[in-house]
């Protein structure tokens, strides 16, 4: 038995310090709302109007949950925590999106071995900006100090988001056919997927995060903490441009590019894309030069520089390219999809066939990338 009275605050909870977070954090999350929002800040739930959805003719619910993975590490290491926001959102809500639906709200939650109130407040303004810039809702949100779980200056953030789409809208594996175009959209660089391969990389070559990078034109740790590309607004603007008719999307994320868009397509598809048809910016090659990365696994871990992809009909990929390009997103035409029995299959390269439980249709990436 203790001989003097244990306090939360002695088991490394300061409450006081999760309500300064709070206060600190307060005018960002106003700033990420919708008309749709009941209630405000601190209630034990959020609240969203849901009463439009009774003027849909068939209202189908999306959601979607993750988190940024290692890339917080960078984060930490830099001391900089306000751009880490949109790595989350990115992650959850343009997952929504992949199957036609608007986003509509988010929750965050934010798990840390001691409560700094500026720096809960700098990542929680973070996920706030991006809530708006993506027009979704930040609803709701919980901090927790874990002592002794994780160290004092570790912290680990998800969050969860709910989006709606007509169900004759539902984009996915059933609207591709033999024919389509495969269009790619560029990413911003890494995004928030393969940093365990990275860091371990960068540290394998003893490479420091203030080491100034020509290639990149700023530090190694500038390059790595780029925030992920938010594709939610530009996207729902691609499926509801007249005279296109998106047949599927894919977020590249973890898995690669071959992997994510064989999930959304039908088994006995083939989709062959063209290295040629594109340059993965800097951070990919210095990657893979600096920990003699296997193509395969390059491949297989990062994005490559395509942070999402669009199927559509084939005479409709010049027009979604200038659509996107508009929303200040570089596109361009990566491949085409045909019926697996007539497609001119190279032997020599790997198939990759579904992914994570989707016994979807088949994909290939062949040629060599420009230099």
């Amino acid at each position: 038995m203790s001989e003097t009275p244990i306090t939360y605050a002695a088991a490394g909870v300061d409450v006081e310090a999760g309500d300064r977070a709070v206060e600190l954090m307060k005018a960002s999350v106003r700033r990420a709302t919708r008309p749709e929002v009941m209630g405000g800040l601190g209630g034990f739930a959020g609240m969203f109007d849901a009463s439009a959805l009774a003027r849909m003719q068939h209202p189908v619910l999306a959601t979607s949950t993750d988190g940024v993975g290692t890339k917080v590490a960078i984060a930490q290491a830099l001391d900089k925590h306000d751009t880490i926001g949109f790595d989350l959102v990115g992650m959850v809500v343009d997952d929504i999106v992949v199957c036609g639906a608007e986003p509509l709200f988010m929750t965050d939650y934010i798990a840390t071995g001691r409560v700094v109130p500026e720096r809960i407040a700098a990542i929680v303004g973070g996920i706030a900006r991006a809530c708006v810039e993506a027009g979704v809702a930040l609803i709701g949100g919980e901090t927790a100090e874990h002592p002794g779980l994780l160290g004092p200056d570790e912290y680990d953030v998800a969050g969860a988001a709910t989006g709606v789409v007509e169900h004759d809208s539902v984009l996915g594996p059933h609207r591709v056919q033999a024919g389509d175009a495969v269009v790619a959209l560029a990413s911003s660089g890494l995004h928030s997927n393969g940093y365990s391969l990275v860091r371990r990389v960068v540290d394998a070559a003893g490479w420091s995060l203030d080491r100034h990078v020509d290639e990149f034109g700023r530090s190694l740790g500038e390059e790595l903490l780029e925030p992920t590309r938010l594709y939610t607004k530009p996207l729902l603007d691609l499926i509801r441009t007249d005279g296109l008719d998106v047949h599927a999307l894919s977020h590249v994320t973890g898995g690669g590019l071959a992997a994510n868009l064989a999930r959304v397509l039908p088994a006995g598809l083939f989709a062959r894309l063209d290295r040629a048809t594109w340059t993965p910016p800097a951070v990919f090659s210095t990657i893979q030069a600096l920990g003699r990365v296997p193509q395969q696994d390059q491949e297989r871990t990062l994005n490559q520089g395509v942070g999402f992809v669009v199927v559509l009909p084939s005479e409709q990929a010049d027009r979604a390219c200038e659509v996107s390009e508009r929303s200040g997103i570089r596109a361009w035409r990566l491949g085409e999809v045909s019926s697996e029995d007539e497609a001119a299959i190279d032997r020599a390269a790997e198939v990759v066939r579904g992914a994570k439980g989707v016994n979807g249709g088949a994909v290939q990436v062949v040629g060599t990338h420009p230099a």
